[in-house]
């Protein structure tokens, strides 16, 4: 057995024989706190655990360091209103939400919540605190009289002059507040003198003002702050620390610690308290910033991972491995399986290493986790009627972090959804796979457990004469649409029988699409025009490429896209209509109590955001046009009034959640094709003054002048928008990935019947192309 190492830590600190042994971290909460800064946390929080667990006196305290000032400009709050806090201290910046005395406090809070959340419960200092005290006015003293020995330090360590001039001490400005802006150039043992540079710094500017002030704060100001290298080690005198680490940057060779520790020993006569250098916790490699709003927020982390998994993470990696944590495929997963194995070690004394570590790993009380693995109950939460199986073996709240997974970081093959109608993959199954089905549904009517069904499901596929293969390939074609998923038996005893019996029926009367007939736009030769406000009968196939198709690489790279395309002659476009407006409030009516939360489980939603995603745009920013109509209800914005023939396809989008765009067919030069952009093009998007360029990984539609869209109906091109003047419609309605052709031709086929109720016109073309 080796010795967890913050046992051993705490076994040679013992030795010392201190009567305190005061574990301390910090951070400056500039921001989003990133999970980086909780490894730390948990680091300090092991420590310090592992000394009371062998009976030594210990305290462990978190120091906040509100006082510092902000130095850049997170990219998430607006710029037009924090950009003039820049350089001031963040203790005076205004909080982004009510409810915080400042800015620190609000990003302070949210932090502290989560390490709480995982079990980390230290004593929480502010730094402002500290020094409106006088706690720090003896250090400020000794350090400003002890210039010259810290100037020749810095000198010693970075091999760098620094000017005669130089003090380990910033002033905060009395005229404007900054302080990353402030020069302090003499010290004459009472006051500092110092001037607010204009030009000190490229992202924000001084006032200009100089003057001399007192170095020393009280209970009614803080004069200013000593530089952080200086600082730190004050603070451990200031407030008799013994134990702190930190990451590898700031511990390794010529790094903060290594100034810090020759202050400690040439300027305050003060013990260099025990390091623990750690190394990062990296997202997908990269190491994370709070200001710039790289990585993951460390709140983000406690929606992906319940609290019990994301201390396990920290718990169960060496304090010098990196951790590099990739939420994508199958880490997640994993990480669950490596938790349950620990808890077996932990129960069944099987391996002391792993026992020590889940032990450290608990919040509270120590409780056995579920059995059932996460991947497995990944599978359930996209099965129906499977909440009781989900509370049984006690997965309630692991259900919530699966249902996340799903969404956000499982592969396709991962994912399955139950086909509103027959997939059309399943045209192709032999004869004897309909016969498994046929006596499959024969066999519904009994009590089955899933595993005596599962078995019985390999004993009918071998009595008709097909392979395991084959037979459950049958049915998750017949099902999902796809020729693999979840074990068989638990899926299908999640569904209503009826539904089985009619669809494993159904199975066997799916017939070979048809080609569309249509041929020219440019003309009346129409072959087969289809009228859905007539009732007429539509068939799915391929369009006349010199109308419309999609590029044959766009095919080979997203093989699920399925594109539908109509054109409506002869309507008449009006502002508004009364009983439009109805139907809009109706629908409004029946969305009541939407949440965002909701919005995002949607597959149809899910499916977009993949696509961006691929794209290489964020979704965040640049919602697709289902989420983003279903958004403003969701957050009770209400929706525009555009006009008759887009106020009738948006009421389809919200209601199947599936994109849709309008053009002005006399406008486009066919024939027009979807496709992937290229380097240079450009698009003038409606109500802009400056064409946009399009990325080379974006969508759009394109005739023979150039892009009319981007994004999969994202946003139209001003040349084309549908007018109150516009004759000619052009349709189009985009699918990919969990949106099927069927649900394409569905939205389609109804957002022709609306457009034509209220718009009037005739259908003149109607298809679907797949690939």
């Amino acid at each position: 057995m080796i010795m967890f190492w913050a046992d051993e830590v705490a076994k040679k600190l013992k030795e010392r024989k201190l009567p305190l042994e005061w574990v301390d971290d910090m951070k400056t909460p500039s921001g989003r706190i990133h999970v980086g800064a909780l490894r730390g946390v948990v680091i300090h929080d092991l420590s310090y655990k592992s000394l009371r667990n062998i009976g030594v006196k210990t305290k462990y305290t978190y120091i906040f360091e509100d006082h510092d000032p902000m130095d850049a400009l997170p990219v998430y709050l607006p710029k037009e209103k924090y950009e003039q806090y820049l350089g001031k201290p963040l203790f005076t910046v205004p909080s982004p939400e009510p409810g915080f005395k400042n800015y620190a406090q609000y990003y302070a809070h949210d932090f502290q919540k989560v390490f709480n959340a995982i079990g980390c419960n230290p004593e929480i200092i502010w730094m402002t605190d500290v020094y409106k005290s006088g706690r720090m006015n003896d250090v400020v003293k000794l350090c400003l009289d002890k210039t010259d020995v810290i100037r020749g330090i810095y000198e010693e360590l970075y091999k760098k002059q620094l000017p005669h001039d130089w003090y380990p001490f910033q002033a905060y400005c009395p005229n404007c507040g900054k302080v990353s802006t402030t020069r302090v150039t003499g010290w004459d043992r009472k006051e500092v003198t110092f001037c607010c540079e204009v030009d000190r710094l490229n992202w924000t500017k001084g006032c200009g003002f100089c003057g001399k002030i007192s170095p020393f704060s009280d209970k009614h100001h803080i004069a200013g702050k000593l530089l952080w290298k200086v600082e730190w080690p004050c603070k451990w005198k200031v407030i008799g620390v013994t134990v702190e680490g930190a990451g590898k940057d700031h511990m390794s060779r010529g790094g903060s610690h290594d100034l810090a520790k020759l202050v400690c020993q040439r300027v305050l006569n003060y013990p260099v308290p025990c390091p623990l250098a750690y190394e990062f916790f990296l997202v997908g490699g990269k190491k994370m910033s709070s200001s710039k709003g790289l990585g993951s927020a460390s709140s983000e982390m406690l929606e992906i991972l319940p609290p019990e998994i994301l201390r396990f993470l920290m718990v169960k990696t060496k304090i010098n491995q990196a951790i590099n944590f990739d939420p994508g495929g199958d880490t997640i997963p994993k990480l669950f399986d490596d938790y349950q194995r620990a808890a077996d070690a932990y129960f069944n004394k099987t391996d002391k290493d792993l026992e020590r570590v889940f032990e450290l790993s608990q919040i509270g009380e120590i409780r056995k986790p579920p059995k059932i693995r996460f991947s497995v109950l990944a599978q359930w939460v996209q099965m129906p009627n499977m909440d009781e199986e989900i509370k049984k073996e006690g997965l309630t709240e692991w259900a919530k972090y699966a249902r996340v997974w799903v969404e956000k970081f499982a592969s396709e093959s991962e994912k399955f959804l139950i086909s509103e109608d027959v997939p059309s993959g399943a045209k192709n199954l032999s004869e004897k796979q309909k016969e498994f089905l046929k006596k499959v549904s024969e066999e519904l009517d009994k009590d089955w457990e899933a595993e005596k069904f599962q078995k019985e499901l390999y004993e009918w596929a071998k009595e008709i004469g097909i392979s395991s293969k084959e037979a459950f390939s049958a049915i998750y074609l017949s099902l999902i649409g796809k020729d693999h998923g979840p074990k068989a038996a638990w899926l299908i005893l999640s569904l209503d029988k009826e539904f089985l019996v009619s669809r494993f029926k159904g199975v066997s009367s799916v017939q070979k699409v048809i080609p569309n007939l249509v041929r020219d736009l440019g003309s009346d030769r129409i072959l087969k025009p289809f009228d859905l406000a007539q009732g007429g009968q539509v068939r799915r196939g391929n369009i006349d490429p010199e109308i419309f198709s999609i590029d044959s690489q766009l095919k080979k790279q997203f093989p699920s896209i399925s594109i539908g395309v109509a054109v409506i002659k002869g309507v008449t476009i009006e502002k508004t209509n009364q009983e439009l407006e109805k139907e809009k409030e109706e629908l409004l009516k029946s969305l009541e109590g939407l949440t965002t939360e909701q919005l995002g489980q949607y597959p149809q939603v899910q499916s977009y955001r993949k696509l961006y995603k691929e794209m290489g745009i964020d979704w965040h920013s640049q919602r697709p046009s289902p989420e983003a109509l279903l958004r403003r209800i969701a957050l009770e914005k209400g929706l525009y009034t555009i006009n008759t023939c887009v106020d009738a396809y948006n009421l389809i989008v919200m209601k199947n959640r599936v994109s849709i765009g309008a053009f002005d067919s006399d406008k486009i030069q066919y024939p027009t094709i979807i496709r992937l952009a290229k380097e240079g093009e450009e698009i003038l998007l409606l109500g802009d003054s400056e064409p946009t360029q399009y990325k080379e990984k974006e969508i759009a539609y394109f005739d023979q002048k150039g892009g009319f869209n981007i994004d999969f109906n994202f946003r139209d091109a001003q040349r084309t928008a549908v007018q109150l003047e516009t004759k000619n419609l052009y349709i189009n309605v985009d699918g990919v990935y969990d949106i099927t052709p069927q649900q394409v031709e569905k939205s389609l086929r109804e957002a022709c019947d609306l457009i034509i109720k209220y718009c009037g016109g005739k259908l003149e073309l109607f298809g679907i192309e797949t690939t």
